[in-house]
């Protein structure tokens, strides 16, 4: 089996060196052809059909200088750091969304006088429409590549937005709702995927907590902009991110790794060498990236029965595992409904309260970014889980406490309310915030990839829409009934993480596949 069989018919063939020259002069006559070979006046372009944009500069220069200059721009404007803020945007539409219900709420609520379930059925909305959007994203992905699948999913986030603007009554809010929900549910896949997919292992672990600190950013910006926009003009600002974000996927490299797996060689290694850089010689990468796919031809599928083979159970399993526990940790009903948790604790300035949660959650993923290649995925995710559940106890213990004492007593324990919630905040952006989808998109191999991380992230979606549905009715049974659970469920993650979760840091994505087998 081969993946172009007019070129390579064996496993040496696959191993080639690659089709591009490392380094020296010969960089600039293979990357940039001149159309008019009679002439040293012709067009060069850089020729990223598949895995980029197409740059063109057009002088009467000698060759030479003409290719130095070109080389020295293209490298200091496309770099895998440009790649993954722009990808990026779509985290920043992710973690927008997530925030927009919360300080909206009692506005949409008087504005179109909508009861509790009705608002809660609004903010539950986004998790189903996400988990449609998570069963399509692996396939679509698949056959269209990655920067094709963010496009397509910016379209129905920028409609939603808008739906959301206009509404009138409960049809358009819902409707709005679930079609951003069906974008961000494309983007949560795609986006930790690409980041793996183009990162060196040295720093896929730093490129990756910036998926979760742009979600973090877009969390905060809602916060912030909630507290002076009314809430109508806040869905037309939730457009920006996927409005830009669409250009800028022009600029920018497809995956590599989906390139080869297709069969694109050539694609894949100019691809390669752009992300690398022109001067890095980028052979032994190639080499390994080809053996990793040379077993799976770009149609390639798994039957179910093949899922009982630990090399495809036990990276499923820890992937679902991670991103259910992430969210059974009750994070997202705390962000959903933090301004209402602090009216209950008795914190008056509950919006600026919700605001400082969200600018402190972005401080801790921006350190946490820079800890995980150093101290590692289960290090930190460990710590994270336990302070989690430490945090939700206290929370729990300071609502208990409030209910047996005086009113004199309260704004003690909102306090402490506040504190606690500061911690589990500050706990989740350490490792549980990021590093499951880090991981989820590190373990798979790359023939289960799509369903596998379809299911994962289906698997996140469908327990986010539990918890954010149920948070409000457990918040108005027991407040701190509600934390005791939501520690029970951390600690439950502590032990799952001891037992079972690998450390990926400082392995290529395929020494970590090969280790499942």
């Amino acid at each position: 089996m081969s993946f172009r069989e007019d070129s390579v018919s064996s496993e040496e063939g696959l191993l080639r060196k690659p089709l591009l020259p490392p380094k020296g002069k010969d960089i600039a006559r293979t990357y940039f052809r001149d159309d008019s070979a009679s002439s040293d006046e012709g067009l060069i372009r850089k020729p990223l059909l598949h895995a980029g944009s197409w740059y063109r500069m057009g002088s009467r220069q000698s060759s030479n200088s003409m290719m130095e200059s070109s080389a020295q721009i293209l490298r200091e404007s496309i770099s895998i750091y440009l790649c993954v803020l722009i990808v990026a945007l779509g985290s920043i539409q992710f973690g927008f969304t997530l925030g927009y219900t919360n300080p909206t709420q009692s506005d949409i609520m008087d504005d179109l006088l909508l009861s509790i379930s009705e608002f809660s059925i609004f903010g539950s909305l986004a998790n189903v429409g996400a988990m449609v959007g998570a069963i399509a994203s692996g396939q679509i992905s698949e056959y269209i590549g990655r920067k094709g699948t963010l496009m397509i999913a910016s379209i129905p986030n920028i409609s939603g937005w808008l739906a959301i603007s206009f509404a009138r009554d409960t049809s358009f809010l819902y409707m709005g709702r679930l079609m951003e929900g069906f974008g961000v549910g494309i983007i949560s896949y795609v986006v930790p995927v690409y980041i793996a997919e183009i990162s060196p292992q040295n720093m896929r672990g730093v490129l990756g907590s910036i998926n979760n600190l742009c979600l973090t950013f877009g969390t905060m910006l809602a916060y912030l902009l909630g507290l002076f926009t009314p809430w109508r003009v806040l869905a037309i600002l939730g457009m920006l991110p996927c409005t830009l974000l669409i250009p800028g996927l022009f600029f920018i490299p497809e995956s590599p790794r989906w390139l080869a797996k297709m069969g694109n060689f050539e694609d894949f290694e100019t691809s390669l060498q752009v992300l690398r850089g022109f001067d890095t010689d980028i052979s032994l990468e190639v080499n390994e990236i080809k053996r990793s796919v040379g077993s799976s031809s770009k149609k390639a599928t798994i039957r179910f029965s093949e899922l009982k083979r630990k090399r495809y159970y036990y990276p499923l399993l820890i992937g679902i595992g991670l991103l259910t526990l992430q969210q059974l940790s009750g994070i997202n009903g705390v962000l959903f409904y933090s301004s209402n948790i602090f009216k209950s604790a008795g914190v008056s300035s509950s919006k600026a309260a919700t605001f400082g949660i969200g600018a402190i959650q972005v401080i801790v993923t921006a350190i946490a970014a820079s800890l995980v290649d150093r101290a590692g995925r289960r290090v930190l995710l460990i710590m994270s889980s336990a302070l989690m559940t430490v945090s939700s106890f206290l929370v729990a213990i300071a609502f208990y406490l409030k209910d047996l004492t005086p009113e004199s007593w309260h704004p003690a324990f909102g306090i402490l309310s506040l504190v606690g919630l500061v911690v589990l905040v500050m706990a989740f952006g350490l490792g549980l915030g990021s590093i499951p989808w880090i991981i989820m998109s590190e373990i798979l191999p790359v023939n289960i990839k799509s369903l596998g991380g379809s299911v994962a992230t289906l698997a996140n979606w469908l327990t986010s829409w539990v918890v954010t549905m149920t948070a409000n009715l457990l918040l108005t049974w027991s407040e701190g009934g509600t934390f005791i659970i939501y520690a029970m469920m951390s600690a439950s993650t502590v032990v799952f993480v001891r037992l079972w979760v690998p450390e990926t840091k400082g392995r290529t994505l395929e020494e970590i596949q090969r280790s499942f087998r």
